[in-house]
This record gives C-alpha cells, sequence and structure tokens, in this order.
C-alpha cells in the first residue's frame, strides 16, 4: 500500500529527516506529514501536493534496503539533475529564513517581468529549490 494518496510520486533521499522537515515544513510551509510505518519499516516524510507526492527517505534506510545502491551514493551528489519547484507565500520571510540558516542561495530574490517573486536556494540535501510568488496586484486580479 501507498503511504500517500498522490497517484504519481518521487522519493528523495535525504541525511536526516528531521532537518528535512524542518526546511520543507518548517522554513518553506509546504504540507510536510511524517509517516505511520509498519513495525521495521523506514520512517519518512510525505508532500502530497495535488496528484504527485513527494517521499522523502533517508538514505541509511535505503542503503539498507538496497545495498546494491550504495556505490552509486557515494559516487553522485544528491541533487545532481533535480530541480524542486515550488509556489509559496510569504517569500521573503522565506528568503530571511534561509539565510539565518545559512542555506545557499543561488539566485537571490527578484521580481520576473511576468509578475512573479521568485528565487533558487539548495535544501540541507543539496537539491536546488526554486521558489516563486506571484506579485500582489497579479494575486488581487487572479492573474496567474
Amino acid at each position: 500500500m501507498k503511504p500517500h494518496l498522490s497517484r504519481h510520486s518521487i522519493q528523495l533521499t535525504v541525511s536526516q529527516l528531521v532537518v528535512t522537515e524542518a526546511f520543507y515544513g518548517g522554513i518553506l510551509e509546504l504540507p510536510v506529514q511524517r509517516s505511520f510505518t509498519s513495525q521495521g519499516a523506514p520512517d519518512h516524510l510525505i508532500v502530497d501536493m495535488n496528484g504527485i507526492a513527494i517521499v522523502f527517505v533517508e538514505d541509511a534506510d535505503v542503503i539498507r534496503a538496497h545495498p546494491v545502491l550504495e556505490p552509486r551514493f557515494s559516487m553522485f551528489p544528491r541533487g545532481i539533475g533535480v530541480t524542486l519547484h515550488f509556489e509559496v507565500e510569504k517569500i521573503e520571510e522565506i528568503r530571511d529564513a534561509i539565510m539565518e540558516e545559512g542555506l545557499e542561495i543561488l539566485y537571490p530574490l527578484e521580481i520576473k517581468p511576468y509578475g512573479v517573486k521568485e528565487m533558487w536556494c539548495f535544501d540541507p540535501d543539496g537539491y536546488l529549490v526554486v521558489l516563486d510568488e506571484m506579485v500582489q496586484g497579479r494575486k488581487q486580479n487572479g492573474q496567474a
């Protein structure tokens, strides 16, 4: 049985679920849920978002379940080729929290010509995260 309701999912490995939960749930305020796992099953986090779920699992648990993957984990850093995009609210506060945590910002917060505030950063495990927030006037007019 799937641990989420979404039709599709992507699983990402992380070093510590508690740190991942603090970033995605605490700083980005995404709907992060801790798993209810059966005995012996690895803990995981789920971000269930309109048809697709992101499942975060600690890399140590994945290696324990699939030891053949261990050499690949050391060969390739996390996040290579992966970009996660999220529409958020209060992007300035999120930027401030990211800076307070000392996380790397790739492209600073900027208002794009198409009416979106955007910034690019890395999460604690090195995954590239793009954050967007519609400019206030466009939100009120219902424009995308």
